[in-house]
């Protein structure tokens, strides 16, 4: 059974693959902290399901600086922990520059590259981000009344242009005369955690009209949720559901199954199956979040038009310009 198989039934595949795990795996989050309510809770949630389910423990640690990455891997794999677990395309370096050291440990990072021809012992896990960003995306310009609608990054780097770009793809697909605002927190890891500097930036798009504003910024994006509710104007969340923040606020959630993949990247030890993954949403991998905290705000029309849309794209009857292909955008200025 693959990875990639067990993906559709984690609960099971938990349960049938614990016994695997010669160790304990370790979990490693990025920039940002374990609780930011975002990309890096999602990992923990999913540890801690790994926990749950099949009785196993783990261990992790919050990185505090740049510093801290190559240490903490060599700490963990010197440990005997297998697999160590990271998130975030910043630790695809450190990765390579250690993995070749601890040849039995598998290293797996989520949103990261390492070359799977250099490094045998390496899971990169990619997300097709840009498909379920299309989706918010629609549902954005169907729920906008003012025809302008945002998105605050945080750090500006491919993978966050990546985001932006399905979403005004999606959005300019429903309405081709929408105006789509764009705005990055910064360039250094810090953007992933000024909740004060995404509340600016949120600000800013309202004055200018917008009256959704998607925010994939970590921590930061927190502050833009919050202005949005303050402002009355309606937000969409990132990685995890975060619906439940401000309800009746929220429009929707972009889901990034990261809690998914760390599950059963633990469950399977050190058996796990290394290369290279790419879950988008004919994987499940990406989606929609729609419970009790927005289903006033989804209309019919709306879950219709983009369910029929996620079909299309599975099918490859609707084509997303992936942002981090060729480092364009056909719908979006950077």
């Amino acid at each position: 059974m693959t990875l990639m198989t067990k993906f559709l039934g984690a609960s099971a595949a938990l349960a049938l693959t614990a016994g695997a795990a010669l160790a304990d795996p370790a979990l490693i989050y990025d920039l940002g902290g374990k609780f930011d309510k975002s990309f890096n809770e999602a990992a923990y949630t999913g540890a801690e399901a790994y926990a749950k389910e099949t009785g196993g423990s783990y261990r992790d640690i919050e990185l505090q600086s740049e510093a801290q990455r190559e240490q903490a891997l060599r700490r963990f794999a010197e440990a005997g922990f297998n697999p160590v677990v990271s998130t975030g395309f910043s630790m695809s370096t450190p990765i390579a520059s250690v993995a070749a050291d601890y040849p039995d440990t598998k290293f797996v990072t989520i949103d990261g590259f390492v070359s799977p021809d250099e490094h045998p012992n390496v899971l990169s896990i990619l997300f097709a981000e840009h498909e379920g960003s299309y989706l918010v995306g629609m549902m954005a310009a169907m729920a906008s009344k003012t025809g302008t609608v945002g998105f605050v990054g945080g750090m500006d780097v491919p993978l966050i242009r990546k985001f932006a770009c399905g979403y005004a793809q999606g959005a300019l697909a429903v309405n081709p005369d929408l105006k789509v605002i764009s705005n990055m927190t910064g360039t250094t890891p810090a953007a992933w955690n000024d909740p004060v500097k995404g509340s600016e930036l949120a600000k800013a798009q309202i004055a200018q009209g917008a009256d959704v504003i998607y925010a994939a910024a970590g921590g930061t994006g927190l502050g833009v949720l919050q202005t949005a509710a303050d402002e009355d104007i309606l937000s969409i969340g990132v990685d995890s559901n975060q619906n439940h923040l401000y309800p009746g606020k929220v429009l929707t959630s972009m889901l990034k199954r990261v809690d998914v993949a760390v599950a059963e990247t633990m469950a399977q030890g050190a058996d796990l199956e290394t290369g290279v993954m790419v879950l988008g949403l004919a994987e499940n991998g990406v989606g929609y979040a729609l419970d009790e905290n927005n289903e006033a705000l989804v209309t019919p029309e709306m879950k219709a038009a983009v369910d029929d849309a996620r079909e299309k794209i599975v099918a490859g009857e609707i084509e997303v310009h992936d942002y981090s292909s060729d480092d364009s955008c056909p719908a979006l200025s950077f």
